[in-house]
């Protein structure tokens, strides 16, 4: 069994490349964090490949080169992605498209280059990561939001889509897991956001990665967004 997933050096990915290292030959992209790529390479026995997710050729000559070694995946996870906290007023149009492009089209990018060779074996899993942000929208992270309720939107209409060809679609909506990605917010931000969590506590990247393992693994669960933030309050 092989399983794709992107960025893959980040604190949710590193937990992803972990957890599905202990059931599947594991594949995951990196844009410029060679040192931990090779780190979880090593320890992982795993492969990690360059790729820059927000450029469409970029990801297609990933995609040749990696089919023709793997010929397949039976799993992609589209977790790539970055965050930003700026008034709405002062999202610059360079900024806006940064984020849409990474955090939406990657996925489409990278969906549109392995997809394929699983309509063509007939089965396969889509897992996209997208946040609570894409289902309750947050202030200062508009362009981040739009982002991630577009993937939400993607996820739906794809796995409708997908169906008849036997390939599930699902996304994962982590809540405040506590990685890197949260560093933007101070002392108070981030208490007041565990004030709306009723666990008390914030999640961790394992927590996140064992849910994309659960889904990786079913066998009758589609269109569906799994949050996984303690039972947040929005």
């Amino acid at each position: 069994m092989k399983a794709l997933i992107t960025g893959g050096t980040g604190g949710i990915g590193s937990a992803l490349v972990r957890a599905f290292s202990q059931y599947y030959d594991v594949v995951f992209t990196y844009k410029s964090s060679e040192e931990k790529s090779l780190d979880l390479q090593k320890e992982f026995f795993c492969n990690g490949v360059r790729c820059d997710i927000s450029d469409e050729k970029n990801v297609c000559q990933c995609a040749c080169d990696l089919l023709k070694s793997y010929n397949y995946f039976d799993v992609i996870v589209n977790n790539a992605g970055i965050s930003d906290i700026k008034m709405f007023s002062d999202i610059t149009p360079f900024e806006w498209k940064r984020m849409i492009d990474i955090n939406l089209n990657g996925a489409y990018n990278v969906t549109s280059a392995f997809l394929p060779p699983m309509i063509s074996r007939k089965c396969g899993n889509i897992i996209n990561i997208s946040s609570m942000w894409g289902i309750y929208g947050a202030s200062c992270e508009v362009h981040y939001s739009t982002a991630k309720a577009g993937l939400i939107g993607f996820t739906k209409a794809l796995a409708k889509e997908l169906a008849p060809s036997g390939i599930l679609v699902n996304a994962i909506a982590p809540g405040v897991i506590n990685t890197s990605m949260n560093k933007q917010l101070c002392e108070e931000e981030m208490n007041e956001l565990k004030d709306k969590i009723p666990l008390g506590f914030l999640g961790n990247g394992d927590d996140v990665a064992n849910t994309a393992l659960f889904l990786s693994q079913a066998k009758y669960i589609t269109g569906q967004v799994i949050s996984v933030d303690g039972g947040f309050i929005g």
